[in-house]
Parts: C-alpha cells; sequence; structure tokens
C-alpha cells in the first residue's frame, strides 16, 4: 500500500492511478447491514418441496458462514404433491422476515405466476414488507442471493445478486 505524506509540505500527493480508492470497483453501493441488526430473507419457491429444501441447503452452504441468511424453502401443496401455494409462500416470507426485505425466487413459471400474484395481493396474505421477486434461475440465483444476504447486503443488492446469474453463461 502507498503511504501519502500529509498536506503542507512542498508537494502534492501523488496516488499511483492503480491505488487510487475510485480505480476500484465495488459491485454495489448499497448499504451493508449488520447480522446483529437483521438481515435479507430469501424464499425459494418450487413445484417440489424436496427440491427447494435441497437448495436451500445448497445456498446456505455455498454461503461459507457458520450464520448464513434466513432461507425459507417452499414447495408442493399444503397436503401434499407437486405445485405452487399462495399460503406456503406467505408464511416462508414471514418466517426469514427480519425486518429487512426478502427476496423471493421461483423455478418454473406457474410458480412464478403464483409469488406475483401474492405479491399483487401482498396485503392479504399478510406479506412483511418489501417482498421483491428475483428474476433468476433457482439453484444458481438462492446460492448467489443468500450469499449476498449473508454479506450483508440490502434487498437491491440481494435480488440484484441473483438477478445476475440469469445472465452468466454456462460455457
Amino acid at each position: 500500500m502507498t503511504q501519502i505524506s500529509p498536506r503542507g509540505g512542498g508537494g502534492a500527493d501523488v496516488i499511483p492511478i492503480g491505488e487510487a480508492p475510485s480505480a476500484v470497483r465495488v459491485p454495489s453501493q448499497a448499504p451493508v447491514r449488520s447480522a446483529v441488526l437483521g438481515r435479507v430473507g430469501v424464499v425459494l419457491v418450487s413445484h417440489s418441496r424436496e427440491l427447494a429444501e435441497e437448495a436451500a441447503d445448497l445456498a446456505r452452504a455455498m454461503a461459507l458462514t457458520e450464520d448464513p441468511a434466513p432461507v425459507a424453502a417452499t414447495g408442493g401443496q399444503p397436503g401434499d404433491g407437486l405445485g405452487s401455494s399462495a399460503l406456503l409462500l406467505a408464511a416462508a416470507a414471514r418466517r426469514v422476515d427480519q425486518g429487512h426485505g426478502v427476496a423471493v425466487l421461483a423455478d418454473l413459471s406457474s410458480a412464478v405466476q403464483t409469488v406475483l400474484a401474492v405479491l399483487a395481493a401482498a396485503d392479504e396474505h399478510g406479506l412483511p414488507f418489501p417482498v421483491r421477486f428475483a428474476d433468476a434461475p433457482l439453484v444458481e440465483g438462492a446460492v448467489a442471493a443468500v450469499a449476498t444476504a449473508s454479506a450483508g447486503g440490502d434487498l437491491a443488492a440481494v435480488v440484484e445478486a441473483a438477478e445476475e446469474t440469469y445472465r452468466q453463461r454456462k460455457l
């Protein structure tokens, strides 16, 4: 690291451009919250409860922390079977809410439609505020969202991290 002499001497301070604070690209200028104050929660909605739970487990493990952000997995119907449920989604959002927002990811188009319908009637469903849908692949998006939330990112940063995975090609 370059030492900078205090002003007042004979010359101006010089910082090599590569070491200037503006040269370092910061992915998000979003405020970061401490885990003590709460973090953004993440809800994973799949047609299969088991698939959602496995994606949540993977995302928690990939967050590389002993204390990952709260994640809820929901899938299937309240009784049993495949599908997505507004009731289960709303309950999951309330479980992970720590007062800083909830990001929701879904797997298939009918699950996306369920999420969007619940968000459109947020008060009726008793959703915490704010809740945002992330247009992202379920697994990759979940990993990015949980890692970002675990690091203290705000809701905008969590959603952006998830959605960025949609734009990343695998080859």
